[in-house]
């Protein structure tokens, strides 16, 4: 009987890892082809409305499992396949291309949560988290300026999401103006930054804020 009870238990556990997985997976559906319901997400991933409420039980909860998804799927193995790259600077770029072309794509992520900000900033700052080794490799090869620190990182990918990633901005125009845009990080000529002091420091949440509203 234990072992019949254990056997039943590993079951349920892989059949909600199960759903959660579909879940996930059709939130990304619905919600990249724009505004979608939590209806649509329950009869995309093929289960109940029931069941989706019993793992995610709001939208910000489904929006923050997307973006999870998101950042392991499609951003952190681009990350990880840079760590040897022979010219750092340019993987930072081509890395913030895609998450660039990610936000267009996923756009109905930002309508569908109505406090996409504060979900968002959590996997905007692991992503520039994961970023900051390679933003050390690419300052000692001599690729980017010294005074860039890591806590700059996701305060430059939001100015870059704010004039990048509006609707209606072509690939063609994402690759001119983000090729300006890391030019400023090159260190020839570059006027040294000036300092922040300690209360000057943007809250995260409320930049990424400002540019969904836009």
């Amino acid at each position: 009987m234990p072992k019949e009870t254990s056997r039943t238990q590993r079951a349920r556990r892989v059949d909600a890892r199960s759903n959660v997985e579909r879940i996930v997976t059709a939130g990304r559906v619905v919600l990249g082809s724009g505004e979608g319901s939590l209806d649509r997400i329950a009869a995309e991933a093929g289960v109940g409305i029931a069941t989706l409420y019993r793992h995610f039980p709001n939208r910000e909860a489904i929006v923050r499992a997307v973006l999870d998804d998101i950042l392991r799927s499609d951003l952190l193995p681009l990350v990880e396949e840079a760590a040897d790259s022979a010219h750092p600077r340019r993987s930072l770029q081509d890395i913030a291309t895609r998450l660039l072309e990610l936000i267009t794509e996923e756009r109905g992520l930002v309508t569908f949560a109505s406090n996409f900000a504060d979900v968002a900033v959590d996997a905007l700052q692991q992503f520039s988290d994961s970023l900051a080794p390679l933003l050390v490799r690419a300052q000692e090869a001599g690729e980017v300026r010294d005074d860039l620190t890591a806590a700059d990182i996701p305060h430059f990918l939001v100015m870059g999401i704010a004039g990048l990633a509006l609707p209606g901005t072509t690939a063609s125009m994402r690759a001119r103006f983000i090729a300006l845009l890391f030019d400023a990080l090159h260190p020839a000529q570059a006027t040294r930054l000036p300092p922040l002091r300690d209360d000057e420091h943007q809250d995260l949440g409320s930049a990424i804020s400002r540019v969904v509203k836009g």
